[in-house]
């Protein structure tokens, strides 16, 4: 507040510009949490089908099928994992960003470095996006495998939305 009681606009600005990567660093968590939850599943399956893989005969048609899904899996968990280590770097982002702006009260601390690293951390957001769809890409791979084996002398017509091979 100044001499009249009114509320210092700069003061106002710097609390948004402290606050608005605060709301990313939330956002950065909340994805977090989900590509661990997927890769928790991914595991979790991937471990079911080597053990089905280990109990068929050698000779079982089914082992190549899980070979390949388990190859599927495989890509996308690293895919995935990638995506996660991104998530935390933009979290570390956002964090910096607001100290960043928070320390330019007192230290002199250039204009550009809070930009930078809030850009950094949406950028970051932008490729755990292009990693995420590059996974559901691959989960419909591996879906398409479990449709091939399932019907393997079928001939459905492809779901709404979805490319022929």
């Amino acid at each position: 507040m100044d001499a009249t009681g009114s509320v210092d606009l700069s003061s106002i600005r710097v609390i948004g510009a402290a606050v608005t990567p605060a709301v990313m660093v939330s956002a950065c968590g909340i994805l977090a949490t989900g590509l661990d939850n997927q890769i928790g599943r991914m595991t979790a399956r991937m471990r079911e089908m080597l053990r089905e893989w280990r109990a068929l005969p050698e000779d079982h048609p089914r082992r190549e099928m899980l070979r390949e899904e388990v190859a599927i899996l495989d890509r996308r968990h690293l895919l995935l994992a990638r995506a996660m280590g991104m998530a935390y770097g933009a979290l570390i982002a956002f964090v910096m960003t607001s100290l960043f702006y928070l320390a330019q009260r007192r230290f002199a601390v250039p204009e550009l470095l809070p930009v930078l690293s809030f850009s950094t951390g949406v950028v970051l957001l932008g490729f755990i996006a292009v990693f995420a769809l590059a996974s559901l890409r691959l989960g419909r791979d591996a879906i398409a495998l479990e449709k091939r084996e399932l019907f393997t002398d079928a001939h459905l017509p492809a779901p709404t939305g979805e490319r022929r091979k």
